[in-house]
C-alpha cells in the first residue's frame, strides 16, 4: 500500500530522513503516527525510526539532544527548525519489573524492532516514498478496527504491564475492540498492573475516561479486572458500570472525569483528597474536584443560589452544568453563566472597602473581626442589600461593627 500524499507534518520531517539514507541507512517514520494517517486522525508526534546507531545519527545533525540515548533515542534539531526524536532499531531483553528493559540492544532490522511493539495496528512503517512495510497484518486489524498484541500477547504484556491500560484506552479513543487473544492475556495478567507506577496508570485511565467510545473501554476495564489495581476502584465495579451506561457525550477535562466518578462512587466531600492524591493528581486538580462534586451534588436537588454561583466562578459553573446532562438533567450553561456575569462583584477584590478601610473607619486595631466584616460586606453586596460604593459600605460596616465584636 502506498500513500500518494504525505500530511505536512511528514512532509516537513522528509529532508531529515533523507539525510539519514543518504548517509547509507534505513529510516522510517513509526508507530502511531503512521496509524493516525490511516485513520484519518491529528498528528500529534512524528516518531522516526532508524538503523543507525544513536553516535551515527548525532554525526548528521550538527545540533541533538540526548533525550533517551540509552534507549536509543537522539532529539535532532532540523534545518527547518523543528526537532524531531530519532529512534535507532532495538531489541530488549527480559523485563523483570514488567516496565523496563534489562538490556537494549541496537540492531539494523526493522523487522527486529517493529516486532517488539505492542499492537499490530502500532508496528506499521511509512517509507520516505509513502510505502506502507506492514509486517504483522496491522492493516487489516486497522480495517476491521481491532486491537491484537503483536506476537504472543502474554509476552508483550510482560513486557511492559501497561499496554493492558494502553489497549483499554485505544478502545476509548479509536472506538476498535480488542482481539479474542488479547483480551485474555489481559485478563490473565491483570494483576501486573500492581507493578507499574500510580503516575503512569493515571495517564492511561485519564484518556480512557476522556475518549469518544468510553462504554465499551469502561466495560473491557471491568471484565479484564484491571480496575481492581487502580486507587480506590476495587470496591468500584458497580460505579464503573453505571459510568459504562451514562451517554456517551465525551467529557471535557480530567476534573470533569473525576467529579463524575467521585459523585456516581457517592464518595464523601471529606474523603476526596485522600482519593485523589492515591491516584498523584495536582492540589489544582483536587480543589477544582471538590468544587465541583460540592457543586453537582447541590444542583442535582436544587436550583442556583446567588452565594454559590459567587463561590465556584464561571468555569466550574458550566462544568457542573455540563454533568448534569450525565444525570438526565438538562444542561443550562447559558443561564447560569448569565446569572454570574450579572453578579454585583465577582471577587473580594471587586469589593469597593479594602480590610484597611475597616481599620480606619471603626478606628480599631486589625483582628478577625476584620474578614468578618468584610464577608458581612461582600454578602450584602452579593445580595442586592446594598450598592457596591464605599461611603454606603463604610456606613454599614460600623453599625455590624459592634456586633460582629461581641460574637468573637
Amino acid at each position: 500500500m502506498r500513500l500518494n500524499n504525505l500530511p505536512s507534518e511528514f512532509q516537513q520531517a522528509l529532508p531529515s530522513l533523507k539525510k539519514i539514507q543518504a548517509a547509507g541507512y534505513e529510516a522510517y517514520f513509526v508507530g502511531g503516527c503512521v496509524r493516525d494517517v490511516l485513520l484519518n486522525h491529528p498528528i500529534h508526534d512524528v516518531d522516526i525510526a532508524t538503523s543507525a546507531f544513536p553516535e551515527e545519527v548525532k554525526a548528521l545533525f550538527p545540533k541533538t539532544f540526548d533525550v533517551g540515548i540509552e534507549h536509543g533515542t537522539v532529539m535532532v534539531l532540523a534545518d527547518n527548525q523543528e526537532t524531531y526524536e530519532i529512534t535507532t532499531f532495538r531489541t530488549e531483553s527480559t523485563y523483570q519489573d514488567f516496565r523496563r528493559p534489562d538490556q537494549v540492544a541496537f540492531v539494523r532490522s526493522l523487522k527486529e524492532d517493529l516486532k517488539r511493539r505492542d499492537f499490530t495496528v502500532n508496528a506499521l512503517a511509512l517509507t520516505v516514498d509513502g510505502e506502507i512495510i506492514d509486517l504483522f497484518a496491522g492493516l487489516k486489524d486497522l480495517e476491521d478496527k481491532v486491537l491484537r498484541a503483536v506476537g504472543n500477547p502474554h509476552e508483550r504484556l510482560h513486557e511492559d504491564a501497561l499496554r493492558m491500560m494502553r489497549g483499554l484506552r485505544f478502545m476509548s479513543q479509536l472506538g476498535f475492540s480488542l482481539e479474542e487473544n488479547t483480551f485474555a492475556a489481559i485478563l490473565a495478567n491483570h494483576q501486573l498492573l500492581e507493578k507499574i507506577s500510580v503516575e503512569r496508570v493515571h495517564v492511561e485511565f485519564m484518556k480512557l475516561m476522556l475518549g469518544s467510545y468510553r462504554r465499551d473501554a469502561l466495560l473491557a476495564f471491568v471484565e479484564t479486572q484491571c480496575y481492581q489495581y487502580c486507587p480506590g476502584l476495587a470496591g468500584g465495579k458497580e460505579a464503573l458500570l453505571k459510568i459504562a451506561d451514562l451517554p456517551e457525550r465525551p467529557l471535557a477535562s480530567e476534573s470533569q472525569v473525576w467529579a463524575l466518578l467521585l459523585s456516581v462512587l457517592q464518595t464523601p466531600l471529606t474523603e476526596i483528597n485522600s482519593f485523589l492524591k492515591h491516584w498523584r493528581c495536582s492540589n489544582q486538580v483536587i480543589k477544582e474536584v471538590q468544587q465541583l462534586v460540592l457543586g453537582l451534588k447541590f444542583r442535582l436537588e436544587q436550583p442556583w443560589t446567588l452565594q454559590l454561583i459567587y463561590q465556584l466562578g464561571a468555569e466550574a459553573l458550566q462544568n457542573v452544568e455540563e454533568l448534569r446532562y450525565y444525570f438526565g438533567q438538562e444542561s443550562q450553561v447559558q443561564q447560569v453563566l448569565a446569572s454570574y456575569q450579572a453578579l454585583p462583584i465577582h471577587d473580594l477584590k471587586d469589593l469597593a472597602i479594602t480590610g484597611q478601610d475597616l481599620l480606619t473607619a471603626c478606628q480599631a486595631k486589625a483582628g478577625k473581626w476584620v474578614s468578618l466584616l468584610l464577608a458581612r460586606c461582600e454578602e450584602a453586596v452579593l445580595l442586592g442589600e446594598l450598592p457596591n460604593e464605599k461611603d454606603q459600605l463604610l456606613a454599614f460596616a460600623k453599625k455590624a461593627y459592634p456586633e460582629i465584636l461581641a460574637n468573637l
